[in-house]
């Protein structure tokens, strides 16, 4: 290994234009001089985007194994895939992917076993970056709606079908945005969005959702609105039972606790019902017995439980428990005329199969420590799916025979990657509060305690979001070059229920920080790596993680690997759905403490001057309209111009692509590869580590 800080060409940063824009928030002035790159259609920020992209990929092009490493990134990620199958009128279908197709391909067969192309989203455009999202079919299977999202934004397109013909049915829907699709009968569905803003659809504020129904046959613009027209609210979805029997509607101004309300679909011009009318829980009907719904709920239950109450009177007072709460988070699922109720025990799945009397039927067998995902469908399915995953072992797709409780193979994964030669163990450690936090180590067996190894220390910390062990190409390409990664369950997230996730939130969101900080400092006390083999690494709230930790302790690590991260906590509620997370971070405009608070932490406003701050590499998509690329723009601009010492700063900037949803393969893997390769440069290796 040798130091080659002497023999990289200087980098040249693009010249960033400053401005003196300053806002004042409670007598304080802030500066705010890159405030122009927030403008996303303007041609002097396409410049900058371009001339940063030009300095990015010159500094990549240079490093000795990038080819190398994407030969074998490709290789491992070229194998088939075949997702779980589910029925839909006489058909069975699935998706597949070949391997390096861009997008998975839904195939189905015929009751004979014939297999046929049904829909191809890599047909959609040429370079990869138009996508399926949500799809829905009518209940008989005949009709279906699927939507489409181009270059990575959030809003959508849906195209009806005729499922039988394959025939596209009518005109296409446009302007559709965070909407899920439920068919009523065959005659049409309902879907949310908002009204399309003024200004840039990509960053201007979205706050009133709607509810529709498209009658099939009839134009878009005679779609009546169901719902949020006089009550105005940020985040609405309605979704019909499977008897076709009710409209279930929920309405929320946040990403935690929604309202509920029902409406009986088998009589004309029924009213719609309110069953919770606040907004401090979160509530779902997961299905119901005729007029008996089963509803899962926190109220009353930070952990969740199963209630179950007439429709005629569904009030939060005539709840009866069916399956109560416990210790562990509850997120359950329906299938086969059962409930599975998913468990978390330290992040790990427990499931257990009721009937829809309560009573306990199996704890399901799983074949490890792991996360199982599944075990949904429809009434009359005769078999459950389900995946089982870990850090260490490719999905496999597992049948279940409810009624035995018998589980055979149904897929195994064609991953070349051999698990045997891999271990994966759960650490506890202490936080600067003396909390307990788990965390997963993952990397080759025999491996050596030196301080030595590159470690990639992934966390999210926020959302009421858990981290569950599951396998990925790009980790594992990481562990077979000597690599670690480990993976903590920092507060914020959901692993240990609604406790765990406030415990992260508005003026405890330091927590989080710590909890990092502390799963580094720990990794570092055991040998496993040192400050100059540790990357920090965090996408979207966990992008914000990186930003906030990098700036508080510059040396913890060498690397920081902030993607479509939230920066610049002052203005983030400004833009799309930001409003949206103020349950988790609080704005600046709440009071004068709260923006004391954030301004504290925020990543752009802790920059300063004449600090080395680790090799930095911030990934964004410019068409990213969940976390706007401004974010990362503005801190990019101010590390750019603070930085001293020999780190590098980059921007890597993904051209027609949005917040990762939906992202092609070819796209995915380009930035797997130059993550890594920036990672294990800037630890010093000019070959890949063995």
């Amino acid at each position: 290994m040798t130091s080659f800080a002497h023999h990289l060409k200087t980098i040249i940063y693009p010249e960033t234009r400053k401005d003196n824009t300053v806002e004042e928030y409670f007598g304080t002035k802030v500066n705010d001089p890159y405030r122009w790159l927030e403008d996303d259609r303007s041609a002097e920020t396409a410049a900058w985007v371009k001339a940063e992209n030009k300095v990015t990929n010159a500094y990549l092009e240079q490093i000795p194994f990038r080819k190398q490493l994407k030969e074998r990134l490709e290789k491992l990620w070229n194998y088939e895939k075949i997702g779980a199958p589910f029925i839909e009128g006489d058909f069975t279908y699935y998706f597949k992917n070949n391997g390096l197709q861009n997008h998975s391909v839904l195939y189905r067969k015929d009751v004979q076993g014939n297999e046929t192309v049904f829909l191809d989203p890599n047909t959609f455009s040429k370079d990869g970056t138009t996508s399926l999202g949500e799809f829905a079919f009518s209940k008989d299977g005949s009709k279906m709606a699927y939507s489409i999202s181009e270059g990575g934004s959030d809003w959508r397109k849906v195209i009806i079908m005729d499922a039988l013909s394959r025939k596209i049915l009518e005109d296409t829907l446009v302007d559709i945005k965070f909407s899920g699709l439920s068919w009523k009968g065959n005659e049409g569905f309902y879907y949310s969005s908002y009204e399309k803003p003024e200004g840039s659809e990509l960053s201007a504020k979205t706050d009133q959702h709607k509810l529709y129904f498209h009658k099939l046959g009839t134009p878009q613009k005679e779609d009546k609105i169901i719902f949020g027209e006089s009550q105005k609210r940020r985040y609405v979805g309605g979704a019909v039972t499977e008897d076709d029997r009710y409209l279930v509607i929920t309405a929320a101004t946040s990403t935690y606790g929604n309202e509920l309300y029902i409406q009986d679909l088998s009589k004309a011009d029924s009213p719609i019902v309110t069953v919770v009318a606040d907004f401090n829980s979160d509530n779902t009907v997961i299905d119901n017995e005729g007029t008996k719904l089963l509803i899962v709920t926190d109220r009353d239950a930070p952990n969740k439980r199963i209630v179950t109450v007439d429709a005629s009177n569904p009030k939060p007072e005539n709840w009866k428990n069916l399956i109560p709460e416990t210790t562990q988070v509850l997120e359950p699922t329906t299938c086969s005329g059962y409930i599975f109720a998913h468990y978390m025990k330290d992040a790990v799945s427990v499931v257990k199969q009721y009937d829809y009397s309560g009573k306990l039927v199996h704890e399901i067998q799983l074949p490890g420590l792991g996360t199982a995902d599944g075990f949904s469908g429809k009434k009359k399915d005769k078999k459950v799916y389900y995946t089982f995953t870990n850090y260490i072992t490719p999905g496999t797709i597992i049948a279940l025979e409810p009624n035995s409780g018998e589980s055979v193979i149904y897929q195994k994964s064609k991953a070349e990657f051999k698990s045997e030669e891999y271990e994966s163990n759960q650490v506890f450690y202490t936080s600067k509060d003396g909390t307990r936090i788990p965390m997963l180590i993952t990397h080759k067996k025999g491996l050596k305690l030196d301080g030595k190894n590159p470690t990639i220390l992934y966390g999210y910390g926020g959302f009421n979001i858990s981290l569950t062990p599951t396998f990925s190409i790009a980790n594992a390409v990481w562990m077979e070059n000597g690599g670690i990664l480990a993976i903590p369950n920092l507060r914020g997230g959901g692993e240990y229920g609604k406790e765990w996730h406030d415990a992260g939130t508005k003026m405890q969101k330091q927590n989080v920080f710590d909890d990092f900080i502390a799963a580094a400092e720990y990794l570092i006390a055991e040998k496993y790596t040192s400050s100059d083999f540790l990357a920090l690494r965090g996408g979207s709230n966990g992008g914000l993680l990186v930003g906030a930790v990098m700036t508080q302790r510059p040396d913890l690590a060498k690397v920081a690997l902030p993607a479509v991260g939230v920066l610049d906590m002052l203005r983030y509620h400004t833009f799309t759905a930001g409003a949206g997370w103020a349950y988790d971070y609080g704005t600046a405009q709440d009071s004068e403490a709260m923006f004391e608070y954030l301004k504290a932490y925020s990543p752009l406003h802790n920059i300063k001057k004449g600090v080395s701050y680790p090799a930095t590499m911030i990934t964004t998509g410019d068409h990213d309209d969940r976390v706007v690329p401004a974010h990362s723009f503005k801190f990019a601009a101010e590390l750019q111009s603070k930085q001293s010492g020999n780190n590098p700063v980059l921007i890597r900037i993904d051209v027609k692509a949005g917040h990762g949803a939906g992202k092609s393969v070819a796209a995915t893997i380009q930035e797997n590869v130059d993550i890594q390769a920036f990672t294990l440069f800037n630890m010093g290796f000019n070959s890949l580590p063995k």
